[in-house]
């Protein structure tokens, strides 16, 4: 019989760190070093504001502004518009295409990421919203309704025959009321003129006699 080969045993692997290259060392105090470590922070956090723009986006409404009608004169009023925005956010509120600002008649209340303006005017508001990537805006009315009443009426009034009569009445109302003058209790639209204003209604009789002698009444 022949003999068998003798067992092999595995061969042992030694590893040794390699020095590092002579003359590549980094010396962190170097002030050269310092200024090269802070630009490239500085690239980096540009980078990343970059591209959390990119993710987050323009802003966008997420709630438009609504018309608002109020139904008492003098009472305050107030706007709501919600937007999804990211960071260097710039928020202006108009009014008629002029800009608000904080005052006696304005207030802001900024939430994040609701913007409320407090109003205590009527008329046309707008808000826009910007970011360095885009913006967005809206507007709507504040409207308020007044009862139709006669803030004075007509005065008293004597004429010579054939001489021009005017009778003018104060009224308000919003929306616009129906204005109708009656001569003694019968409606006058087919035998005098009267016209209607924004906050006057007026009768004019081109040329006075007797038969229009009465009272009248708007």
């Amino acid at each position: 019989m022949s003999k068998a080969a003798p067992a092999r045993k595995p061969a042992a692997v030694f590893c040794s760190a390699a020095a590092p290259p002579h003359g590549r060392s980094l010396d962190i105090n170097d002030p050269q070093v310092q200024k090269a470590a802070i630009r490239i922070q500085a690239s980096y956090q540009a980078h990343r504001s970059q591209k959390e723009l990119g993710e987050k986006g323009p802003p966008r409404v997420l709630e438009p502004l609504k018309d608002l009608v109020l139904l008492m004169e003098g009472s305050a009023a107030k706007l709501i518009c919600c937007v999804s925005a990211f960071s260097d956010l710039f928020t202006h509120w108009g009014k008629d295409r002029k800009e608000l600002r904080d005052g006696p008649k304005c207030r802001y209340v900024f939430k994040d990421p609701d913007i409320v303006a407090l109003l205590a005017d009527l008329n046309q508001y707008s808000i826009n919203v910007t970011n360095p990537l885009g913006q967005c805006s809206g507007s709507a009315r504040i409207l308020v309704e007044v009862p139709a009443k006669i803030q004075k009426g007509p005065d008293n009034t004597k004429a010579c025959k054939g001489a021009k009569v005017t009778l003018i009445a104060e009224i308000l109302g919003e929306p616009a009321p129906n204005v109708g003058w009656a001569k003694n209790g019968e409606d006058k639209k087919t035998t005098v003129f009267f016209e209607i204003g924004s906050t006057t209604t007026t009768l004019t009789i081109r040329q006075a006699t007797p038969e229009y002698s009465g009272k009248y009444e708007v």
